[in-house]
């Protein structure tokens, strides 16, 4: 997807101001204030169809099937496959790559008779957690069917949106898809093509990674596709929670609910689940495989409670209530392997008194994966449920992003480093959510760093020192956390606590040792999704950023070029010069030059010196052999950096203290140890929000020197 040219527009500027005491404010852009999530939807539906009709009518013209060049898996299979490491762990080796009509044999249909949950079936990939996400969806009746938005079957090109941090995405894929095929299917290939693809591709049983149950369905492997093509490459979609899919299929809201905490489970029951496919949507999962729990077998590698797998994700079809009693009814993505306890397909509870129960349940005993349970076993079986909010035209949403710059791990546990503030017209339901980018840890979670981060938050109304709302606490490590909570109309404050635990095993990248790419490809991708920070510098990684078509668009360079300079003319004033100091200073570039240079080499030496010091200081993180950070700076030593002995390095530091941050500004590097948080507000919407924020490291007097005052 091109860049969100968005925040090209002059007036949707950051807006960032200086305030009391020389901190600054980040107002909210006009692209990310109330904005109709469903509107935004539409626009993005309509964008999509748009770019697949040029696309096919493109390929048409040249008689020629669509071949998509970002993720190309017959010519650029290990890119699509593996992220920039490979682990041990992690062995994908598809047999072949062929595409969807020679795989099904001609006889094939995106949807067979529609969306069911019976339809998808897991592959060699571990992402059971997306699969379960899908067939959760699919009880929703016309939510799967809305994220494919365009396809010409014949060209082979298929158009998705995705929701990502605050917007919706267009993903374009092709249609090719892996295969698996046994030894015995290979020697049948060689005796016998035609025998070869009746029986090893009947139905695509013969795909790698997903596929439909149904014979010649093939939505569910070209939706996973598009998945993994979002994030980078099919490992990085391996392992996750189904309610963080959802999020990204939906625009939803996520919670994590540990069962032991469901205070009353009547209301749970009453409010929460028999509201499942309305508005919100439930998976489920356990954790701990415990060999001492009933029903587990004594192979380690076999564990079972009552026939239900730990660490797999699951998902709630429907809650239903029949005759007295509350019954729950879920699915396996794998297909299979149900549920072996009470209610199980053909137990000893289905007398003949109950199997009217299967109607009103619409379930029928067989093993596709789908069982039932009743809702007290329901509760005591698993560890989790995620529950996700699904948004329709009454919402709106509004959202501040801001680059955060960590402080040491163990630095004061508190609130404070980071805060928000949120403006209401008029009384209103909300839903507030922080969040980090969701690709951090898919896309680019190999360059992201060696800190792991956890932050939740408290509202106030300003003025006032009683807590209004807080975060929920869910999970530990996860990316979002958020408070429901009804509102009055007026000045809210958010204040954000951020932490961190430093992972000694992740290495750094070494850029030799890896696709140059593949690595290309995830600097762009984290520099574009960093950019949504109002904060962020463009200079740290400026050559990652790439250039739109539509800026591009019936322009040369020259052209191109007089229209950035009329834009620094335009920032020039904006920050307080006069266009005639502009213009002296433009022509007065080639005299200078000489002393420009001199300064620039002295300023080179002392950001040099710091950033050896930096340096050294991440050494000691990845050495560490503890989660606990690197001793404070004081305490560190330095004799690595040979160019400086103890009084020069003490002197170095104290004038790099004194540079202007803007002069110095940040490296790529530099932004690996710092996190980007988003705070999404959804409101009524005849109540938009108004969003802002403001970080504690860019005051000019500490916090703890002001208490003291």
């Amino acid at each position: 997807m091109p860049h969100d040219a968005k925040r090209r527009i002059p007036n949707d500027k950051p807006l960032a101001h200086a305030g009391a005491g020389g901190q600054t404010f980040y107002a909210q852009r006009e692209s990310q204030a109330g904005l109709l999530v469903t509107d935004e939807l539409e626009k993005a539906l309509t964008e999509c169809k748009t770019l697949v009709a040029r696309i096919t009518k493109d390929c048409r013209a040249r008689n020629r099937r669509f071949r998509d060049i970002e993720f190309d898996i017959e010519n650029d299979t290990q890119r699509c496959l593996f992220g920039l490491t490979r682990s041990e762990d992690v062995s994908y080796s598809p047999s072949g790559v062929e595409r969807v009509s020679k795989i099904f044999n001609n006889k094939h249909s995106f949807f067979v008779d529609g969306v069911d949950s019976s339809d998808i079936v897991q592959g060699r990939l571990g992402d059971c957690w997306f699969l379960s996400a899908l067939s959760t969806m699919s009880t929703s009746r016309g939510l799967i069917e809305k994220f494919c938005v365009a396809r010409d079957e014949a060209v082979g090109i298929y158009g998705w949106i995705f929701f990502r941090d605050a917007r919706w995405v267009t993903v374009i894929i092709e249609i090719y898809l892996f295969e698996e095929l046994t030894e015995a299917e290979k020697a049948l290939y060689h005796r016998d093509k035609d025998l070869f693809n009746k029986s090893a591709r009947t139905g695509g049983k013969s795909l790698y990674f997903a596929r439909s149950e149904t014979e010649g369905e093939t939505w569910v492997p070209l939706f996973e596709k598009a998945y993994a093509k979002l994030h980078g490459d099919y490992a990085s979609i391996s392992g996750g929670y189904s309610c963080e899919a959802i999020e990204d299929l939906t625009g939803g809201v996520s919670t994590f609910i540990p069962t032991k905490d469901i205070l009353d489970p009547d209301v749970f029951w009453r409010e929460e689940l028999l509201r499942a496919t309305e508005d919100r949507l439930f998976g489920c999962a356990f954790d701990s495989l415990d060999p001492g729990r009933r029903g587990n077998s004594d192979s380690a590698s076999d564990l079972r409670v009552n026939g239900l797998i730990g660490g797999h994700a699951y998902s709630v079809l429907r809650a239903v209530g029949f005759n007295g009693k509350r019954f729950v009814v879920l699915r396996n993505p794998w297909g299979d392997s149900e549920w072996t306890g009470p209610w199980s397909d053909g137990s000893r509870e289905w007398t003949e008194e109950w199997l009217p129960a299967l109607k009103v349940l619409k379930h029928g005993f067989a093993d596709d994966g789908e069982f039932v349970m009743e809702y007290e076993d329901f509760l005591s079986n698993w560890d989790l449920v995620e529950k996700t909010l699904i948004f329709d035209d009454s919402w709106v949403m509004s959202s501040r992003w801001l680059q955060v710059t960590a402080r040491q791990a163990t630095a004061a546990w508190s609130y404070g480093d980071i805060s928000f503030t949120i403006s209401l017209p008029a009384p209103t339901k909300a839903v507030i959510v922080l969040s980090k980018l969701r690709v951090d840890e898919r896309y680019f979670s190999e360059m992201s760093g060696n800190s792991c981060w956890m932050f939740d938050f408290v509202v106030f109304k300003k003025g006032k020192k009683d807590i209004v709302a807080e975060s929920e606490p869910g999970r530990m490590f996860l990316r979002s956390v958020n408070a429901e909570v009804d509102l009055e109309a007026g000045e809210y404050v958010v204040h954000v606590s951020l932490d961190h635990a430093v992972n000694p095993e992740i290495e750094e990248i070494d850029p030799e040792k890896t696709s140059m790419r593949k690595y290309s490809r995830v600097r762009t991708e984290r520099a574009k999704s960093q950019s949504i920070a109002s904060n962020f510098e463009p200079r740290a990684v400026l050559e990652n950023m790439p250039i739109p078509l539509d800026v591009l668009a019936g322009q040369d360079l020259m052209e191109l070029e007089a229209k950035a300079l009329d834009v620094e003319k335009a920032l020039a004033l904006v920050n307080g010069e006069a266009e005639g100091e502009f213009q002296e200073k433009d022509d007065g570039e080639n005299e200078e030059d000489e002393d420009e240079a001199d300064q620039e080499k002295e300023k080179e030496v002392k950001v040099g010196k710091q950033h050896r010091k930096r340096g050294s200081k991440r050494a000691q993180k990845k050495s560490a052999k503890s989660k606990m950070a690197a001793p404070p700076r004081e305490a560190q030593d330095d004799s690595d950096c040979e160019e400086t002995n103890e009084e020069e390095s003490s002197e170095a530091d104290d004038e790099a203290s004194t540079m202007d941050s803007s002069e110095e500004g940040e490296t790529e590097e530099d932004l690996e140890y710092t996190v980007v948080l988003g705070l999404r507000v959804y409101t009524n919407r005849d109540a938009p929000a108004v969003v802002g924020g403001q970080l504690r490291h860019e005051m000019k007097a500490s916090m703890a020197v002001r208490l003291h005052i």
